[in-house]
C-alpha cells in the first residue's frame, strides 16, 4: 500500500463529526422504531392474543428476513449511487411503516407492517458505514463507527422511556404514531445537510495504482466476502454476539415485568436509563479502545469483545437468581454494558478489510449474517423455550429461556478468539491500519 495525498485536516474536520453525529441521530430513530415493539410487547400480546413464539417472530425473525435480504440489494445500489439519498428514502419508509403498526388489528397485519419497517431500515446502516469511512481515516474509523453505533443504546433507551410512558398514558397504538413521525423530518434534513464525500478519499491506493478499483458485480462481491476468512469469522462472532444481545433486548421488558414483577412505569424509567447509560459507555468505549489498542495489536478488535462476553456470564447468572427487580436491574446492567462491545470493532474490521468500493456491500453482508442469526433466531429461541416451559412454570417460564442463553455466550467467546487469529494474519487489514 502507498500513501495517498489528502487535503490537510480533511481527516478530522468539525463537519466530519457533524455528519457522524447526524447519522447517529438517524440511527437512533432507526433503532427506536425497530425496538419499540419489545417495550410494548405486553400490551400488544394481550390485545392481539399472541403467544410468546409469535411475539418472538414479530420482534425478530420476520423483521430480520426483510432487513437482511433487502440490505444486500440496497448496498449494491449504494456502492454506485448517492448514499445520502438512499438513507433519506429509507428513513421515510421505515418511519411510515412504524406509524402504520399502530393501526394493526391482527397478528398478520402487524407482522406485515413490521416487515415494512425491516424493508425500510435495510437502507440505513450499510450506506452510513460507507459514508463514515469516507469522513474518517482508517486509524479513526473505530471512533467514528462507535459514535454512529450509539444509535443502538440511545434508540433503545428513548424507546423504552418514551414508548413506555406514552403506552401507559395513551395506549400502545399512540406510541407507534408518535415515534414514527420524526423520521420524515430527519429524511428531509438528510438531503439538506449531508454532503456526499469522495469514495476512498482518505484511503491509500494499492501498490502501483492511481485510483481505487470500481465496485465489483454483486455475486463477485458476495463471493469475495465469503472467501475472506477474516470477514467470515468476524461475521460469525458478530452473529453470535447479536444472538445473545437481541435475546435479551427483545425480552428484557417482559422478563422484568412478568418474572421480576417490575411495573410498566418503572420499566419505562429505570430500565430505560440503565439501558441507555450502559449502552452508550460500552459502545463508544469499545470503539475508542480498539482505535488505541488496535494500533499496537490488531487482535484487540476480537479480544475486547471476547473478554467482555466472558465477564458477562456471572451477571447473567445473577440476573436469574435476583429475588427483586431492583437487584435484577443491577445485574442486567452488566450484560447491557459488556454485550455492546462487539459492534464497533467488527464494523471497523469490515470497513478496513476491503477496498472503498466494496464497503457498503461488505457492511450489508455483515449485517445480513449478524441480524439473520442474532435478531432472527435469538428472540424466537428464548420465546420458544418459554412457551415449552409455560404449562409447568407459568410467567416464570421466561427465566428458563434466559438460562438457555448461557451456552450461546460460551460459543460467542470462542468465535471471537477464532476471529482474532485470522485478524492477526490479515495482510490487507495490517496495511490499512498501518
Amino acid at each position: 500500500m502507498t500513501a495517498q495525498a489528502t487535503t490537510p485536516g480533511r481527516s478530522a474536520t468539525g463537519y466530519s463529526y457533524f455528519v457522524v453525529w447526524f447519522l447517529a441521530v438517524v440511527y437512533t430513530m432507526n433503532f427506536l422504531d425497530r425496538q419499540i415493539v419489545s417495550i410494548l410487547g405486553k400490551q400488544i400480546s394481550t390485545e392481539l392474543h399472541l403467544t410468546k413464539t409469535q411475539f418472538g417472530l414479530l420482534g425478530g425473525t420476520f423483521f430480520a428476513v426483510l432487513y437482511t435480504t433487502c440490505g444486500i440489494a440496497v448496498a449494491y445500489m449504494a456502492d454506485r449511487m448517492s448514499r445520502k439519498w438512499i438513507i433519506a428514502f429509507a428513513c421515510a419508509i421505515w418511519s411510515l411503516f412504524t406509524a402504520l403498526c399502530g393501526t394493526a388489528q391482527t397478528f398478520t397485519q402487524i407482522l406485515f407492517y413490521r416487515m415494512g419497517v425491516g424493508f425500510g431500515e435495510a437502507g440505513g446502516s450499510p450506506p452510513s458505514y460507507s459514508l463514515i469511512s469516507d469522513y474518517f481515516p482508517a486509524n479513526k474509523r473505530g471512533t467514528g463507527l462507535a459514535i454512529y453505533s450509539l444509535g443502538v443504546p440511545l434508540g433503545s433507551m428513548i424507546g423504552a422511556f418514551a414508548g413506555g410512558k406514552i403506552a401507559v398514558a395513551y395506549g400502545w397504538r399512540t406510541a407507534f404514531f408518535v415515534v414514527g413521525a420524526p423520521g420524515i423530518i430527519l429524511a428531509i434534513l438528510m438531503l439538506l445537510l449531508v454532503r456526499e464525500p469522495k469514495r476512498g478519499g482518505l484511503d491509500a491506493y494499492a501498490e502501483g495504482a492511481t485510483e481505487h478499483p470500481p465496485a465489483p458485480p454483486l455475486l463477485s462481491a458476495v463471493a469475495g466476502f465469503f472467501a475472506n476468512r477474516t470477514l467470515v469469522l468476524t461475521a460469525v462472532s458478530s452473529a453470535m454476539s447479536a444472538f445473545v444481545g437481541y435475546a435479551g433486548l427483545v425480552w428484557n421488558p417482559q422478563f422484568l415485568e412478568n418474572v421480576k414483577h417490575m411495573s410498566e412505569s418503572d420499566v419505562a424509567v429505570y430500565y430505560a436509563l440503565t439501558l441507555g447509560v450502559t449502552g452508550v459507555i460500552g459502545t463508544f468505549g469499545a470503539g475508542w479502545f480498539v482505535d488505541k489498542l488496535g494500533q499496537k495489536d490488531r487482535r484487540w478488535f476480537a479480544w475486547l469483545p471476547a473478554i467482555a462476553f466472558t465477564l458477562s456470564i456471572p451477571f447473567w447468572i445473577g440476573l436469574l437468581w435476583a429475588p427483586t427487580w431492583q437487584l435484577s436491574i443491577m445485574f442486567l446492567a452488566g450484560p447491557m454494558f459488556l454485550n455492546n462491545m462487539y459492534l464497533a470493532p467488527a464494523l471497523t474490521v469490515a470497513q478496513n478489510a476491503v477496498p472503498p468500493a466494496r464497503r457498503t456491500i461488505t457492511g450489508a453482508i455483515l449485517l445480513f449474517v449478524l441480524n439473520l442469526v442474532g435478531l432472527g433466531a435469538g428472540p424466537v429461541y428464548v420465546g420458544w423455550i418459554a412457551d415449552k416451559m409455560t404449562p409447568a412454570h407459568g410467567e416464570n417460564a421466561l427465566a428458563y429461556g434466559y438460562a438457555a442463553v448461557l451456552p450461546a455466550i460460551v460459543l460467542t467467546v470462542l468465535a471471537h478468539v477464532a476471529a482474532s487469529i485470522s485478524i492477526a494474519r490479515d495482510k490487507r487489514l495490517a496495511a490499512a491500519l498501518g
